[in-house]
């Protein structure tokens, strides 16, 4: 059997009339920059994710740089951020010319350990980037407390956290925003790029809306120097169709997730992943740990089980950070993580008996090295 860690062919086949025909009204009214089909979308998501405002832009890493253009945080400026992410987060801290202060992650749920962050604080630091890793919410609202006593930004990463919640309430209503990503692997992901900022603050999203744009509140008359992070009109459409089945597919990620949970949970070679109390996982990503990672991902690959690793390189031993002078041993639960981690397949298309053939599998594995 063959079991893809993704299979967007599949997800598209399920849909694929609703697609076509959202595609053809695209080419029919040549809305291909922003325009209507945008405005549709922005609306239709800011209302599932229960906030007042959504801005369409290019990407995930564009919704972070504009929020942090928008709140002029610049070079000599630092902004706090977890060590265990995608690249992107700090990334779009040096795009905007700040200096990104690294944090180590919590061990049982992957995300920003609350206990560092504090420590991490200077005169300089202006925000705290909380990104919601694999899918689960950070500890957002002792986050929260911690950026209020020290008046400090709290900017959300939601690039993996689609509908996810936290005591109910959803990702990107704890801080200023949540910088969402559509990128094509992810729970709602276009044919393409594409990102979003929502928010509850009205100047904002003026602001965003400008910044966009090139800075233009009307065509031609450029207020505020800005970019060109416009969400294409296609994106717009295809991720308007796409969030209408978003719920039901969230459901069918956390049922595979228990799943795994039932066919692992005789198998003491792996750590499965855990869920916070109070938050609701929406499983962007499976992910396990293990020593014998590498052989493990290389028995799954021969038996046609294809697997991930997010992220091999924790961003702080980056070469591109070489500059910040962090050293190995910085952050060790990080580091051990990186080391240790495994994506397992993980999509609404996946099947009862693929997540038990990858569990059979893993155990196969197993058995064979005692």
């Amino acid at each position: 059997m063959k079991v893809n860690f993704l299979d967007l062919k599949a997800q598209y086949a399920s849909i694929k009339p609703e697609i076509d025909q959202a595609i053809q009204n695209v080419l029919n009214s040549s809305a291909f920059a922003a325009g209507p089909f945008v405005k549709a979308f922005e609306e239709n998501f800011a209302k599932k994710q229960e906030a007042k405002f959504c801005v369409g832009l290019s990407s995930g890493t564009a919704a972070l740089h504009a929020v942090l253009m928008a709140f002029d945080i610049k070079s000599g400026d630092e902004v706090i951020v977890p060590a265990n992410t995608f690249f992107a987060t700090p990334e779009a801290v040096s795009l905007a010319g700040a200096t990104p202060v690294f944090v180590d992650c919590e061990p049982e749920f992957y995300n920003l350990d609350v206990a560092q962050i504090e420590k991490a604080i200077t005169k300089r630091t202006k925000a705290v980037i909380a990104v919601n890793l694999y899918g689960q919410p950070a500890q957002l609202d002792r986050i929260k407390s911690i950026t209020d006593k020290h008046g400090l930004l709290l900017i959300e990463d939601c690039a993996q956290s689609h509908l996810a919640t936290l005591n109910g309430k959803f990702t990107g209503n704890f801080g200023v925003c949540g910088c969402f990503s559509f990128y094509p692997g992810k729970n709602l992901g276009a044919y393409g790029e594409g990102g979003a900022v929502t928010t509850n603050d009205e100047s904002l999203y003026k602001k965003l809306m400008m910044i966009r744009d090139h800075g233009s509140p009307q065509k031609y008359r450029h207020d505020i120097i800005g970019h060109n992070y416009r969400l294409e009109g296609l994106q717009g459409a295809i991720l308007d169709v796409k969030l209408r089945h978003l719920e039901s597919w969230t459901e069918t990620r956390r049922r595979n997730a228990q799943l795994y949970r039932e066919f692992l949970s005789d198998c003491k070679d792996v750590t499965l992943p855990n869920e916070m109390p109070g938050a609701k996982h929406v499983y962007h990503l499976f992910v396990i740990r293990s020593r014998k990672r590498e052989e493990l991902a290389k028995y799954l690959a021969e038996k046609q089980i294809y697997t991930g690793i997010h992220y091999p390189i924790p961003c702080h031993l980056q070469k591109a950070y070489a500059n910040l002078n962090y050293r190995a041993g910085d952050f060790p639960i990080s580091e051990k993580h990186a080391d240790e981690i495994l994506s397992l397949p993980m999509s609404e298309q996946l099947k009862e008996e693929e997540v038990k053939f990858v569990s059979d599998t893993i155990k196969e594995f197993f058995q064979k090295q005692s």
